[in-house]
């Protein structure tokens, strides 16, 4: 079988409390872990979007609106749902699996990402991965 679930894949989470959310593939176990013995990803998601930025807003707002807040975890491959598209953020040097054995190390590796997250959304690329889902 063709492996498709590649780093850098957008994909959408449906199970979870970060269902209908839009996260990037960082790593794939396509044979599991000893811990997870079934097929599952790491992937580094969006929980809150950008707001809408218009022209009128001032510096201060506009920065304001532009902020993301980032999330990691590991997914089963059931619960998550592969796009088309692929996004060119390098997360793979930042998030790995031994970052989700502490709530420290978590914490710190989803500020990281958000700041990898919310350069990227500044560059204008990638705008359909930073819009919201409407369903």
């Amino acid at each position: 079988m063709v492996k498709f679930l590649k780093p850098n894949k957008a994909v959408v989470l449906l199970q979870g409390c970060f269902a209908g959310r839009k996260a990037v593939i960082v790593r794939s176990f396509d044979d599991g872990t000893c811990d997870r013995p079934y097929d599952h990803c790491l992937v580094a998601g969006i929980t809150k979007y950008p707001k809408k930025v218009i022209r009128k807003d001032s510096a201060k707002k506009t920065s304001k609106k532009s902020r993301v807040k980032a999330f990691i975890k590991l997914v089963n491959y059931n619960h998550i749902m592969p796009t088309c598209h692929t996004l060119d953020v390098d997360l793979k040097d930042v998030v790995s699996t031994d970052v989700l054995q502490t709530r420290d190390k978590k914490v710190t590796t989803a500020k990281e990402t958000k700041k990898r997250l919310e350069e990227r959304f500044k560059t204008g690329k990638n705008k359909w991965f930073f819009s919201k889902l409407r369903f």
